[in-house]
């Protein structure tokens, strides 16, 4: 059966590429005349944690044809492909189908599909009049292309790019390039394509699924060995600041407010830097400096958001306790700029940026600065990351956005951590339904089942 392939992949068990439906299951393995006609694309990431994972799900693939007597698979990891994390180039993979170019003549793009109730900035408010119209692949359930049309993707992307500079949400931009404004295939839905538990009687047609619980990588990092930087401003004392300590504040061991004036009663610390009204490069640079001065209490792990940011810290500090803080670890959501064009990632600041003390270390000793202070901070660390050659790692447990921005059907197998944004919304109506635990309590036990595996 399949599997996510990560911990924090922004796809999943694998994106699979090929045709007939390329699928996980034993049972649908054994339907195939031959499984050398599909080629299986894990989607993984350079992390070392997450290497090691899509390593074993690649095993496991290769085991499960080995088992029914097929000939073995081609299983690629995606993060060898490509030195942009998070994007894939299809002139990548398309030397890969040679095999089935007689067998499918038809221009094929399969998935399970999800779409949007309302017009959302994380898709640049597309088809705003009815935004339900369009459907893009849950990459939890897996999704697959033809030949011919991995082919025909291949020769237009060297010719034309993706259009934005800026990708934000990979599953919806790569379904909006495949339709081309009518002129190539929507998404077909394949139920067989799920996201439904392995144990869950609906999952018994399934190809794929998603487990239920969540992996055991150790205990949770300790309250007391994260750092957790706010930024904001002396406009939103009253009006941000306020939510924070109503909802998550409590969580934490060490929190300090970073702001251009220095308030007692919050209180709030003014690192000299002045506020600007975007940007604020300066701000979070000088919060780096911060963290790895005797200043602060010595932790392995920073965490930086804004002040209009909710976050549920168990939920990180379970998430954590799979990754080395020896290691440079920079994890959130991750965006990408010109990545078609030798750009760059970045982690998104709304979300929240997490950076291990080693990734801290290693940035301020590279001489990586700010151009100006009102440069955007999130994207120059961006820069910074990738001309160092460290990795920026994707969870798709962190939103730069709000619930209402996002499928439902995509949160449905989701624990979030954090959400970004208290545009229209009860920012602490919000936490409660989406980042407590029904037990209410902060101190979880992260060992009982029925926390979903994505965490």
């Amino acid at each position: 059966s399949c599997t996510q392939e990560d911990l924090g992949s922004s796809l999943t068990p694998f994106g699979l590429l090929g045709f007939p439906v390329a699928t996980c299951c034993e049972s649908y393995f054994s339907s195939f005349s031959d499984l050398q006609e599909v080629v299986f694309i894990i989607q993984s990431q350079k992390n070392s944690v997450h290497v090691e994972r899509a390593q074993k799900r690649q095993a496991e693939l290769l085991q499960q044809a080995q088992k029914i007597d097929q000939r073995l698979p081609s299983v690629l990891l995606l993060h060898s492909l490509s030195d942009n994390e998070g994007y894939q180039t299809l002139s990548h993979f398309s030397p890969s189908f040679h095999i089935v170019t007689s067998l499918v003549p038809q221009e094929w793009f399969l998935g399970k599909p999800l779409h949007d109730d309302e017009s959302t900035i994380i898709h640049h408010y597309a088809f705003a009049d009815n935004p339900s119209v369009f459907k893009y692949p849950d990459f939890g359930a897996s999704w697959a292309l033809s030949l011919p049309l991995i082919n025909r993707l291949a020769e237009k992307v060297k010719d034309e790019p993706l259009k934005s500079d800026f990708t934000i949400d990979l599953k919806h931009e790569i379904a909006l390039y495949i339709w081309d404004n009518g002129n190539g295939p929507s998404l077909t839905a394949v139920p067989e394509l799920c996201t439904y538990p392995e144990k869950d009687p609906r999952s018994q047609h399934c190809a794929t699924t998603l487990d239920t619980y969540l992996p055991v990588c150790g205990m949770p990092v300790k309250n007391e060995d994260i750092f957790v930087a706010v930024k904001t401003c002396k406009k939103f004392h009253t009006e941000r600041v306020p939510v924070v300590k109503r909802t998550w504040e409590r969580q934490a061991a060490l929190l300090e407010y970073y702001s251009d004036h220095a308030d007692p009663s919050i209180p709030t610390i003014d690192l000299g830097v002045p506020n600007t009204e975007r940007g604020h490069c300066g701000k979070t640079f000088a919060i780096l400096k911060r963290f790895l001065s005797a200043d602060v209490p010595r932790t392995n792990w920073l965490l930086i958001v804004d002040d209009d940011t909710l976050i549920s810290l168990p939920r990180l500090r379970a998430l954590l306790s799979c990754y080395r803080p020896d290691e440079p670890v920079t994890l959130g959501e991750r965006y990408g700029y010109g990545l078609g064009q030798g750009g760059y990632s970045y982690i998104t600041g709304g979300g929240g940026m997490l950076f291990s003390r080693e990734a801290v270390s290693r940035l301020l000793a590279s001489g990586c600065k700010c151009y100006s202070n009102d440069a955007p901070d999130d994207m120059v660390l961006g820069m910074c990351l990738n001309a160092l050659g460290l990795p920026v790692t994707h969870s798709p447990l962190f939103h730069q956005a709000r619930p209402e921005d996002y499928a439902k059907e995509y949160l449905a197998h989701q624990v979030p951590i954090s959400f970004h944004k208290h545009w229209n919304i009860d920012p602490v109506a919000i936490f409660h339904k989406w980042l407590v635990d029904d037990a209410g309590d902060t101190n979880l036990d992260f060992s009982q089942e029925g926390i979903k595996e994505e965490l």
